[in-house]
């Protein structure tokens, strides 16, 4: 009865709290949910989260639209001052297509400081992204990326390195969104 319980207040928050038009109250739920959400988070509307209690936010995240978060392979970490853009999806658990009962299996992935992840990308699990390191648009991240590298591709590659001194701070809350 516990499991159904959980489960029925996941679908809620993931089909329903999580399309909130409002930061202040949307942003109340997701405390509630994450094993744990540092400050100043910007969390957009539709983002959907699958094991909440696995996945940590640092201070000043952008999660946008559309972004999906999975924890239940493993503890999903990410640093400050990420930026997550839109239709992203990290995972912690995939099935193994070697495996002849299409088990699943799953590790943690780790996203440090200052990171910055393009347009729907893809990162799997295990992964570890460096400290600000850039995934582009589009990209499928198969392995760890080193700080500061660029990243872009399928698999993803290095196509280059960031040149930034990474002083900045995240904040995105648009009305509505």
């Amino acid at each position: 009865m516990r499991d159904r319980f959980a489960i029925f207040w996941l679908y809620l928050f993931n089909r329903w709290l999580t399309f909130i038009p409002f930061h202040a109250p949307r942003l109340w739920f997701w405390r509630l949910m994450l094993g744990k959400m540092g400050a100043a988070a910007s969390i957009l509307m539709g983002v959907e989260v699958r094991a909440p209690h696995n996945i940590e936010l640092g201070d000043h995240v952008v999660l946008n639209r559309g972004v999906l978060l999975d924890g239940r392979g493993g503890r999903l970490r990410i640093g400050n001052n990420v930026d997550i853009a839109q239709e992203t999806a990290i995972w912690t658990l995939e099935h193994d297509v070697h495996a002849d009962d299409h088990r699943a299996v799953g590790a943690p992935v780790t996203i440090d400081d200052y990171a910055w992840i393009g347009h729907r990308a893809i990162i799997l699990p295990g992964v570890h992204i460096g400290r600000g390191a850039v995934v582009a648009a589009g990209a499928v991240v198969t392995q760890d990326v080193a700080p500061m590298a660029i990243v872009g591709g399928v698999p993803a590659k290095v196509i280059g390195q960031r040149r930034s001194k990474l002083q900045y701070t995240k904040f995105h809350r648009p009305w509505f969104q």
